[in-house]
């Protein structure tokens, strides 16, 4: 038998559609109940439904008064407050098109983008970094007052139509902007059941930002699509706290890349979460430790999902379907998901391909803007090619075998060697780099810079250089000076080296 799952195709997107208002969709049965919880140690900021729409509404009616018509694209640099959630929802519900972007990001990266993306304009938190522009600019004072204008109406329309872009690292080195259609949220319906688990009595948390697109779906579109309640912890409160929160809070659910985990872990042997249904963990693949640890200390169950900027998460353990152990779990109903050989064709059961999804999933992206022949470059015959390997069992399990790819992950964030190297080969004094992301301890892996030099630099220097130029989470931890870097015959540098180069070096006297 061949690695095909298809148990046949999900629910059509209803037509006409709105992202926004699907989501809002229970604020006027559920006007009274939480929507939002932003909790910290002191409190907690509460958001009830009713409230929530008329910010998200009333937003939607100012961005047409500023003069953005639909179709507009956005971008917003916008920080970790709920100002983020309701201006992305706004633009949305009066068919504008809104780019979150990290906050981290900085102003060379953003002009890369309004470079790219040629937007209509930008709304900003002043302290969030963003390129001098003739663009028009909206603070978040201006959106604050949008909040109580009259409502608007929800641009309806082809579920089809672009909806939103959020950018990734490909492995070309240069970020691609995502686009992604209305029908992308209608889409997520499938991991209520195959991932989450999600009711309307549900408590959410999800430790990640506001302008995090995982904490954006996962976090908060998700939980108000069925009307359940939203947790996100206040700016500034760290892992070791969560728990404290969760019980506070009677979380039912919470939800966290594998580095969170480890860091509750490492400040507390027993957890007491008397609400806590299981735990949701993806952006990187989590460990058989990590994972036994917070069953051992009273956390419960993990389960994992893994995906994609192009599609998000497909491929998912979830209470009602648990993972085998070791695998990932298995494509959600209604997905059509195949393990491919370098022909394009389902490889038999057992046997390692590249994991591919099919090209009329609705969850998968409308494509690159600006860059449309990459993203067909990524199909083959009726599938996407994701770049990552796996096999699949006869029960549907998949298990991740390895990248197929250079791609790095720092924290959940896939980010592209090739990209850090761009941004830092013309540095003075280096003559090649090399980046990849390394083993610093168990489960835990750092971007690590390789380079050489006539001789070794100064790495205080070379780290301020990189804080210019890169986001936070793209920026190497450690710089390693080499007489040169390892290459094949072909001269294709070797990153498998690079790590084993790091590794050596650790193990030193």
């Amino acid at each position: 038998m061949l690695s095909v799952f298809d148990k046949g195709p999900f629910a059509p997107c209803p037509a006409p559609f709105n992202l926004a208002a699907y989501v809002l969709s229970h604020a006027d049965r559920l006007a009274d109940k939480v929507a939002l919880s932003v909790v910290g140690l002191s409190g907690a900021e509460r958001w009830s439904y009713a409230r929530l729409q008329a910010a998200v509404r009333g937003t939607g009616t100012g961005l047409l008064q500023a003069g953005f018509e639909p179709g507009d694209i956005l971008i917003m640099r916008l920080g970790n407050t709920v100002e983020f959630p309701i201006a992305y929802l706004g633009a949305i519900a009066a068919g504008l098109v809104p780019v979150p972007t990290s906050s981290q990001l900085t102003a060379r990266e953003v002009q890369k983008m309004i470079e790219g993306l040629r937007p209509a304009g930008i709304l900003r938190d002043p302290s969030v970094p963003c390129p001098e522009t003739a663009l028009p600019v909206l603070d978040t004072a201006e959106l604050l007052a949008m909040r109580d204008l009259p409502p608007v109406d929800w641009a309806m329309g082809d579920p089809d139509r672009l909806a939103y872009i959020v950018y990734t690292s490909g492995t070309s080195g240069k970020a691609r902007a995502v686009m992604h259609a209305h029908r992308a949220i209608w889409a997520r319906r499938m991991m209520h059941e195959g991932w989450y688990g999600l009711t309307e009595a549900d408590r959410l948390m999800h430790a990640g930002a506001f302008n995090w697109t995982y904490t954006l779906g996962t976090g908060l579109m998700d939980p108000w699509s069925v009307g359940a309640t939203a947790l996100i912890p206040a700016e500034g409160v760290a892992p070791e706290a969560l728990p404290l929160l969760m019980k506070r809070h009677e979380a039912t659910i919470f939800a966290a890349a594998p580095g969170v985990y480890r860091k509750i872990l490492n400040h507390h042997e027993s957890l007491v979460l008397p609400r806590l249904r299981h735990g949701l963990t993806a952006g990187e693949k989590i460990s058989d430790q990590v994972r036994q640890n917070w069953r051992n200390a009273g956390g419960g169950e993990l389960y994992e999902a893994f995906g994609m900027s192009e599609c998000s998460t497909f491929i998912s353990g979830s209470p009602s379907a648990p993972a085998s152990p070791g695998a990932l779990g298995r494509p959600q109903i209604g997905r059509r998901v195949a393990i491919l050989d370098p022909e394009g064709a389902p490889v038999p059961l057992g046997e390692e391909g590249v994991i591919a999804v099919h090209r009329d999933d609705p969850g998968l992206m409308l494509g690159y803007h600006g860059a449309q022949d990459e993203a067909e470059a990524r199909m083959q015959g009726e599938w996407f090619l994701t770049g990552d390997h796996g096999r699949m069992d006869a029960e549907g399990q998949v298990t991740y075998m390895a990248r197929a790819d250079d791609m790095m992950n720092a924290g959940g964030y896939r980010v592209s060697p090739l990209e850090v190297e761009a941004a830092l080969s013309d540095l003075p004094g280096i003559t090649e780099i090399g980046v990849t992301d390394c083993e610093v301890k168990a489960d835990a892996r750092l971007i690590i810079a390789f380079y050489t030099a006539q001789e070794p630099l100064d790495e205080a220097g070379l780290k301020i250089a990189a804080t210019e130029r890169l986001a936070r989470y793209k920026q190497p931890r450690a710089f390693v000076h080499l007489p040169e870097l390892p290459r094949n015959p072909n001269g294709k540098l070797l990153r498998r080296a690079l790590r084993d180069i790091w590794s050596a070096q650790r193990e030193a006297p």
